[in-house]
């Protein structure tokens, strides 16, 4: 059994008890026992109202979902991220725990916006030359962003791409329109990719997308968003998810994982950071009015 059809099967034995909703929802069109019938109960319930404003006062698109709610499937990984992360957004102290397990230096956690997370993250400004600057939707975004400053009064902006049950066929996705806009940036002199790298092997994701992260990253370093002097890409994955941690589907990339995969091909291969859900929130298991999330997250995902 794949990591997908165990979480699959096990979202719907506690859907009734933990959603209070019998499923049959539509996804693609037909009923499915795995998909909400609400769909705003896959949120939550303690930021279910406010993450359904954050996200409909910034015009951010949700996975499959409306305008006013997100998708009803249970195996959404943008879902997942938000359900992880979004308590966090007004509890400096749960911030910056965080913050602490990618990275120990950091004594504290900044605001990005209006708060210690945000979500769908595209920067001030389009620097990838794609076509639509859209939060969610069409252009390169990440999952969220946080902002932390080190005891050596540096500023590290985060970026955090998050993935639930997701794997990846060896399918090339190299075309001239794409290869116009990110190819130059994959092979410049001062750019994140170590010299002689093959811009054609990025294009397999989830390497694909690493690789749009990852020229963001580097990017948002140049244009200092957000005053940032470093930008670190962290990706979490489930460690349970081999289907997609251990199968590297570029023919162009060599390493015993995608995570070995990618840093081999980095400048700085500190500046890529994986892990797992529930080891990155282990931090804030000591804080106080934690309990009820983290015992939603762990009845439900971990």
């Amino acid at each position: 059994m794949t990591y997908r059809e165990h979480q699959r099967k096990r979202a719907v034995s506690t859907r009734d008890a933990l959603f209070k909703d019998t499923g049959a929802g539509l996804f693609s069109g037909k009923q499915r026992d795995f998909v909400l019938k609400d769909p705003s109960l896959n949120l939550w319930a303690g930021i279910r109202d406010d993450a359904k404003h954050y996200f409909s006062k910034n015009r951010i698109a949700w996975w499959k979902g409306t305008a006013s709610d997100p998708t009803g499937h249970l195996l959404s990984s943008q879902v997942a991220c938000v359900n992880h992360l979004y308590f966090a957004r007004q509890r400096k102290d749960i911030a910056t725990a965080l913050l602490k397990q990618i990275e120990p230096t950091i004594q504290e956690a900044l605001p990005v916006d209006t708060g210690f997370v945000e979500f769908e993250f595209i920067g001030s400004r389009q620097y990838l030359k794609e076509r639509t600057f859209t939060r969610g939707a069409n252009c390169t975004s990440v999952d969220a962003a946080m902002l932390g400053i080190t005891s050596a009064r540096q500023l590290i902006l985060f970026l955090i791409e998050w993935k639930y049950t997701e794997f990846y066929k060896p399918v090339d996705l190299y075309i001239p329109r794409r290869a116009n806009a990110y190819d130059p940036l994959i092979v410049s002199t001062d750019g994140p990719f170590i010299e002689g790298i093959t811009p054609q092997s990025l294009y397999y994701e989830p390497f694909y997308q690493m690789m749009r992260q990852t020229l963001l990253g580097w990017q948002f370093e140049q244009h200092r968003e957000l005053e940032c002097q470093r930008c670190v890409n962290v990706h979490v994955i489930p460690k349970e998810n081999k289907e997609l941690k251990e199968t590297v589907t570029s023919p162009g990339l060599q390493g015993r994982s995608i995570h070995d995969a990618w840093r081999r091909i980095l400048k700085s291969p500190d500046k890529y950071i994986s892990g797992d859900p529930s080891d990155f929130l282990r931090n804030a298991r000591d804080l106080p009015d934690t309990r009820t999330w983290l015992a939603y997250l762990k009845a439900r995902y971990w």
